[in-house]
């Protein structure tokens, strides 16, 4: 029998290592990479989220949603594993945001190695802002990467149960004022004006 923990995990690994040499130059650190269930997410970064217990050397999280494997392909996956490298790419190397989560340094990166941002999920979507997802440029490097990876045998082999996924409603949503950028979480639908500027607030 195989160690199912250290069979998934290493495979997780070994794709972490194959896309940072073959889209980022082999420049990313290494990190904690889990599966976590974080719902309306298909996966996200956390920049020095763990601590060693003795050295107190800091690394990042990278986690994967398993809820969200259902129903896509391995090399749909693939791409939210690359996408939140290219996160980890602009908190080392890059400038590290500090508003939108998804901000235009991190969108251009994300377009170079073949992965195009999208707030839709389809082409013509917002590239930039907090909740962006993306969709795979047809022939691009991450495409094209991702199928030599293929290519070995790859691939990924647990998700959770099909079914399994439920989205909760939110009982709230974050609101921005389109002048000042101001934000207030409120009750959907609520119609909130912003206080300093008198413009309708909207909502993500």
């Amino acid at each position: 029998m195989i160690n199912i923990t250290k069979h998934e995990y290493s495979g997780l690994e070994q794709a972490y290592r194959f896309f940072d040499e073959r889209l980022f130059g082999g420049v990313l650190p290494d990190c904690l990479i889990v599966l976590h269930r974080k719902a309306n997410a298909k996966g996200y970064f956390a920049g020095e989220r763990y601590e060693n217990r003795d050295t107190g050397e800091k690394t990042d999280e990278v986690a994967l949603n398993p809820d969200s494997f259902i129903g896509r392909s391995d090399m749909q996956i693939l791409g939210t594993l690359v996408h939140e490298q290219a996160h980890l790419w602009q908190f080392h190397y890059g400038v590290r945001p500090t508003q939108a989560y998804h901000d235009t340094q991190w969108a251009e990166k994300m377009e170079s190695i073949g992965l195009m941002p999208t707030s839709t999920g389809d082409p013509g979507g917002k590239r930039t802002g907090r909740r962006v997802t993306h969709y795979i440029i047809p022939g691009g490097l991450f495409e094209t990467a991702a199928n030599e990876l293929f290519g070995t045998g790859y691939k990924i082999n647990w998700q959770s149960p099909a079914g399994s996924a439920k989205e909760k409603p939110k009982s709230k949503v974050k609101y921005t004022c389109p002048s000042c950028t101001q934000n207030a979480w409120a009750k959907p639908k609520t119609k909130l004006i912003c206080g300093d500027c008198h413009f309708a607030m909207i909502s993500e």
